[in-house]
């Protein structure tokens, strides 16, 4: 064997780390090419122009709807379909802030999709009501140990619920001035399934609300969003909403918030039927309002979040499509001409992003790829004088 010094053999080594160092340079740049191509043929991005102030034009202030804006990704959706809300006439959205997309690690906040929201929001000029919710993985037991849903909470995070809703409420403070504390918390499915807990449920009000009056004095808090359903006491479902009111009374609620939140679904019956304490129907609320006035909080308005009817082909609980156009019409006329206490009322749903392919879809005013139903349609012509 020949043998080399050494220097000799640095030297080759040297050599075959350049050699490889350029055979791998080489290999990068000739994979790149196909990467450079498809750029190139790929088309632009959307354009999101922001564009000029824009307000709402509408006869009735009190129309409203509920966007589902939560998942939508792309910007041009967003302002698509806020601008779709302004043209039908609606100065009002609900929109959803989950808690757990925006401090998905605790004390990190992440505000990027909810500025969008809002800023494309006020930019047609819409005011915003906020629902605050939805518990994130670091704010729930371990699952190891405990099992739950992101809506459970324990009383021991109702402080960092309150500093991220503090939080929200300093960064929005001129932009949003309404939030929902929670939602529907007289069901089991909304409150961790558990045995639903007015007292608990005033417990967190009662560590939120002066935490969010000391970053803004104006915001309005509102409490309850209320389902109407008729489940008694000790139904593992929930709790009749006329029940739970009475009860979060009871428990010193009245303190710790300014306004009330209610759904009021109209289910097969006209916006006109009486309200009946056995029977869920669009005025249910008026029951709710005479609660309000026995316990001395008359001068507190109650803000209609989720409202309306499904035209579901076959759901026993839809109506037709025309019946929903006249029923939702009325609905909005209603509130406008018998409920001074009422500021909007606000339809489910306006649009979600993708098709949820069950009877959720058919209280869309919009569906995904922005085709508009005959609700939108007409609620649109009403809004702007063109129908009755």
């Amino acid at each position: 064997m020949k043998k080399i010094s050494v220097s000799k053999a640095i030297q080759y080594i040297d050599q075959l780390e350049s050699y490889s160092r350029s055979v791998s340079l080489t290999a990068v740049l000739w994979l790149s090419i196909p990467v450079f191509l498809l750029l190139l043929v790929l088309p632009p991005g959307i354009l999101v122009v922001m564009g000029e102030q824009q307000q709402v034009n509408t006869l009735n202030s009190k129309v409203g709807v509920h966007t589902r804006l939560t998942d939508e990704v792309e910007e041009w959706k967003i302002q698509r379909t806020l601008r779709m809300v302004r043209e039908m006439g609606s100065p009002w959205i609900v929109e959803y802030f989950p808690w757990a997309y925006i401090e998905g690690e605790e004390g990190q906040y992440g505000w990027d999709h909810s500025d969008l929201v809002i800023e494309h929001a006020r930019n047609q000029g819409l005011q915003v009501i906020a629902r605050l919710g939805m518990v994130p993985d670091w704010a729930r037991p371990d699952p190891e140990e405990v099992e739950t849903t992101f809506t459970y909470i324990d009383p021991e995070y109702y402080d960092e619920f309150a500093r991220f809703a503090a939080a929200f409420v300093e960064r929005y403070q001129g932009q949003v001035n309404y939030i929902i504390i929670w939602n529907e918390p007289n069901l089991s499915f909304e409150w961790g399934y558990r045995p639903v807990d007015p007292a608990a449920y005033v417990e967190l009000l009662r560590v939120v609300y002066p935490v969010v009056h000391s970053v803004n004095p104006d915001i309005v808090v509102l409490a309850g969003a209320l389902a109407p359903t008729l489940e008694p006491e000790g139904s593992p479902a929930g709790l009749n909403d006329l029940l739970y009111l009475e009860k979060l009374y009871e428990a010193g609620g009245a303190a710790y918030f300014d306004a009330l939140a209610a759904h009021t679904y109209g289910l097969v019956f006209p916006p006109d039927m009486s309200p009946d304490p056995e029977i869920i129907n669009f005025r249910r609320v008026e029951l709710l309002r005479d609660i309000m006035d026995q316990h001395g909080d008359m001068d507190k308005l109650i803000y209609i979040t989720e409202a309306g009817w499904n035209e579901h082909p076959r759901w026993t609980w839809a109506v037709k499509s025309s019946q929903r156009v006249t029923y939702t019409l009325d609905a909005y006329k209603w509130a406008a001409d018998a409920w001074p206490w009422c500021p909007v009322v606000a339809m489910w749903m306006f649009r979600t992003p993708w098709e949820l392919h069950n009877y959720q879809d058919y209280y869309a005013f919009v569906t995904p790829d922005f085709r508009e139903r005959p609700v939108y349609s007409f609620v649109q012509a009403y809004t702007s004088g063109g129908a009755e």
